[in-house]
């Protein structure tokens, strides 16, 4: 190993020994060059001078008199004594005319004055300066050079560890990419024929579906390097860093080619260029010009691949998007029952399985969840197997991460009077005899009133028997009456209502409204379409576009929707009244019923003696 015999040292380090010479020289050296010498006297001397009139300035202090005469020559003396107390020492200086008022000023180092007036000023400004830069440096990655330099992390020879086995539930989304893969393992065949590969690909799709996972796993399939940054990392607070990394990045991607580049959420750089901002020089669209120059500039056999993610595609630039540029479009959507279910079989792997675990169950019981939920429920279902104690994870844990994930933790401490039991026991019972008692409902799988720690104090799981993709009319409108089957059994009971309906008030009248505006389900507009979805992967925010006075006969269309199903919830609990009593009391006893449970006493001919 080789050290260095002469380690560079810091500039304070030279900055203390300037500040320490100079110390020194202005303490011993300068001082005797620059004071005047001084000469000690008796008081009586003192005196004697003074009534001569040669005496011509003074300076008294507590300890010790300081005067000046004029020499032989005619120039000044200076002398000290002694302080004595004498009261007569004012007016002799008086008589004999010397100016003792005045503080004769001791002479300082002209070199200290430099140093104090502008050298050490200076040399403060220089170090604070080097300090605040050396701070710069180290966020902005290592010298002041490097500003422009690239921040992707670079991964060689598919260190990103995954592959298509890794990733479950998105087969079509696999299929596509395998031509990307297949050309960097052999682009002649392609040349051969006069096939031109795709220049990018973008991966669109909700949070969590596995987008980033499928670009690893394209780079650990194809086995060449994979460059992976974030949208974010291209803007800094610096005009013109972005366009100098998209530079820097393809500088890089071009020398390691055939390769891989992934830019993670490309709408952060990649939004549609308008006029309505504040002008057309700002950092993200000098960025994005600079990214679109870069993918024009090389040729799609030139082996670089670029794969891009994003939940926001309606906000990319036209331009982005042209043939070219990301020619193909790879839609990363929620996976379907067999997809949840290949999911939970790849995750599950990870850990300790017990017997009899039906995956098949907890994927039915989980529509619309992303691949990341699916994650994270075993993840839960794991961590619940160690708390109770077991080394296997079984079927109950991986149902209760199912409720844990959509509904969070049971609060078994909280404390609900009995009233307020009673009242969510007849709410949660009315929905789960609503929903059995119409043909065109999802079977019940469980009712409990169990509060949660999302604020939910009970709740009715539905789980459908197969994977519906379409849904008719009849099955919309006995889904809102679900909804108010709650609200409906409280008013028939108690003859009151609670704010326990509130959640179920909301989904009903989102349903109800989506029935009128976007699926054409209303008598009065017919396939009129009313309003448009914004953002269909994150918020699934909508915008009416008609006029108002078509959205107050909206709202009127909604209420009639609303109104039919609350009174035929109403119906079927009036008709039903001696079984929701029935029904009730066990939710009572037992707080959790499975939907055998609740079927075998709906079903039976005579009252229920034991639950």
């Amino acid at each position: 190993m080789k050290f260095n015999d002469n380690p560079k040292r810091p500039i304070y380090y030279y900055y203390l020994i300037v500040l320490l010479l100079v110390m020194l020289l202005n303490a011993f050296v300068f001082p005797m060059m620059t004071q005047p010498q001084v000469t000690k006297v008796d008081y009586g001397t003192f005196l004697t001078q003074v009534e001569a009139g040669t005496v011509t300035k003074v300076e008294v202090d507590d300890k010790q008199v300081v005067y000046v005469q004029k020499d032989a020559q005619g120039n000044d003396a200076f002398y000290v004594t002694g302080r004595i107390e004498d009261p007569q020492l004012v007016d002799r200086l008086y008589e004999s005319g010397v100016e003792f008022n005045k503080v004769i000023p001791a002479e300082s180092s002209p070199i200290l004055a430099s140093i104090l007036g502008w050298i050490l000023p200076m040399v403060i400004f220089i170090a604070l300066g080097q300090f605040l830069m050396k701070k710069m440096m180290g966020k902005m990655g290592g010298n002041a050079m490097s500003f422009g330099n690239s921040k992707a992390k670079v991964y060689v020879e598919a260190q990103t560890g995954k592959s298509f086995a890794d990733v479950a539930g998105q087969e079509e989304a696999k299929e596509a990419l395998q031509e990307i893969v297949d050309f960097l393992h052999d682009p002649s065949k392609y040349k051969e024929i006069g096939a031109n590969i795709p220049k990018g690909a973008l991966l669109v799709g909700p949070p969590g579906t596995g987008k980033t996972l499928l670009a690893k796993a394209v780079a650990g399939e194809s086995k060449v390097p994979f460059f992976s940054i974030a949208g974010s990392e291209f803007v800094e607070m610096f005009v013109g860093m972005g366009a100098a990394r998209v530079r820097d990045l393809f500088k890089q991607a071009q020398e390691k080619a055939p390769c891989i580049v992934f830019i993670d959420e490309i709408d952060t750089i990649g939004k549609s260029r308008n006029s309505g901002g504040l002008g057309g020089n700002d950092e993200r669209e000098q960025t994005l010009n600079q990214l679109l120059t870069e993918m024009d500039g090389f040729e799609a056999d030139t082996g670089v691949v670029i794969l891009a993610a994003t939940n926001r595609p309606e906000t990319l630039d036209k331009a982005l998007l042209r043939p070219g540029r990301f020619d193909r479009r790879i839609p990363v959507e929620l996976p379907d029952l067999a997809g949840r279910e290949a999911i939970l079989e790849v995750h599950a792997k990870k850990v300790k399985l017990g017997p009899a675990i039906d995956f098949n169950a907890i994927a039915r019981a989980t529509s619309g969840a992303s691949g990341a939920d699916l994650a994270n429920m075993i993840n839960e279902a794991a961590l619940r197997a160690v708390k109770m104690g077991r080394r296997q994870v079984v079927q109950s844990d991986l149902e209760e991460s199912v409720e844990v994930v959509i509904a969070g933790y049971q609060r078994k401490n909280a404390v609900i009077s009995m009233k307020d039991k009673l009242t969510i026991a007849y709410h949660e019972i009315g929905h789960a005899l609503v929903a059995a008692k119409q043909s065109h409902s999802a079977p019940v799988t469980k009712i409990t009133i169990v509060p949660r720690t999302s604020g939910a104090l009970g709740y009715t799981m539905q789980v459908e028997e197969t994977e519906q993709i379409l849904m008719t009319k009849e099955q919309a409108l006995d889904k809102i009456s679900t909804f108010m089957g709650g609200r409906a059994a409280e008013a028939l009971i108690f003859d009151s209502i609670t704010t326990g309906a509130s959640n179920d008030i909301e989904q009903a009248t989102k349903m109800a409204r989506a029935m009128v505006t976007r699926f054409g389900m209303s008598e009065t507009f017919g396939m009129m379409a009313l309003e448009t979805v914004n953002n269909p992967y994150l918020s699934a925010d909508t915008t009416l576009m008609v006029s108002s006075e078509t959205a107050a006969l909206i709202d009127k269309e909604v209420m009639k929707i609303l109104d039919t199903a609350y009174q035929n919830a109403r119906r079927i609990l009036e008709e039903n009244k001696a079984k929701l009593h029935e029904l009730t009391k066990c939710l009572l006893e037992k707080e959790t019923m499975t939907g055998e449970e609740f079927m075998k006493v709906l079903n039976a001919e005579e009252p229920v003696q034991s639950c």
